[in-house]
């Protein structure tokens, strides 16, 4: 078997409030002894992940960013691919009043609605592909903002904390050419908001780690394809990953 394992970071690997991965650290060093690649995928940065992924002993791994939007490749610290951003922002500028996000933010007003703190709130404002905020206004608004936004092909994805709107590329599709790219035959996929149910319906083994912010993805998730095997974590954040995880590959016998 030729595992591969993809894996949410806010809520999921990293607990939800401290942002600590420590409770993970046992089972992610299992994985890496293994040569098992472990990639993350999430709407961070790649200036927030690569020094992240390298703190895990991941750094020779690829890793997700900005929702799908892009990857990091291994031992790099900035994508390989050109930036959207700029096009994407330009889009946005005739948009239907209401959405704000990370550029209009800044750094400070992003430590202040994450709890992260300034230097990490700063590496999160580095948008290199994806816009995250949030839409403050009435229901039908939103639906006048989200119409406006198919028109301009613009992908609108719901996190754990915020809306993220990319041109395009999704956790499930990376994760397809990652697996490929690795010849990976089994792929194991955790995650906890309604932007990883692609990642989770796509993969062969997935895992629902609780999250106390937000009831989770179970609902969109359903059954997946034939052969997804669905498990809930016992416990939110890298405590549940690690306790799920690791039942998993005695599961598995590995």
């Amino acid at each position: 078997m030729r595992l591969a394992v993809f894996t949410d970071l806010d809520g999921t690997l990293l607990d939800h409030e401290t942002y600590d991965w420590q409770p993970a650290a046992g089972v992610l060093a299992r994985l890496v002894g293994m040569a098992v690649p472990v990639i993350l995928a999430s709407s961070k940065t790649a200036a927030e992940i690569a020094p992240l992924r390298s703190a895990m002993g991941l750094g020779a791994f690829p890793a997700i960013v900005e929702n799908g939007a892009g990857v990091l490749p291994g031992g790099a610290d900035r994508p390989d691919t050109a930036r959207t951003h700029p096009a994407l922002m330009a889009s946005l500028a005739d948009a239907p009043p209401g959405f704000q996000g990370f550029t209009l933010w800044g750094a400070e007003e992003i430590a202040r609605r994450t709890g992260l703190p300034p230097e990490a709130a700063a590496r999160a404002a580095e948008r290199d592909f994806s816009e995250p905020g949030v839409f403050e206004g009435p229901e039908e608004d939103l639906k006048k903002f989200l119409q406006y936004l198919e028109t301009k092909g613009i992908k609108a994805t719901r996190g754990g904390r915020f809306l993220t709107l990319s041109l395009g590329g999704t956790k499930a599709d990376r994760m397809a050419e990652i697996a490929a790219a690795l010849g990976t035959d089994t792929t194991v996929a955790l995650g906890d908001a309604p932007n990883d149910i692609p990642m989770l319906q796509a993969a062969d083994y997935a895992v629902v780690i609780p999250n106390p912010a937000h009831a989770g993805p179970w609902e969109g998730l359903g059954q997946g394809p034939d052969g997804t095997r669905l498990r809930a974590a016992p416990d939110p954040g890298p405590k549940g990953w690690a306790s799920a995880l690791d039942g998993l590959l005695s599961d598995l016998d590995i």
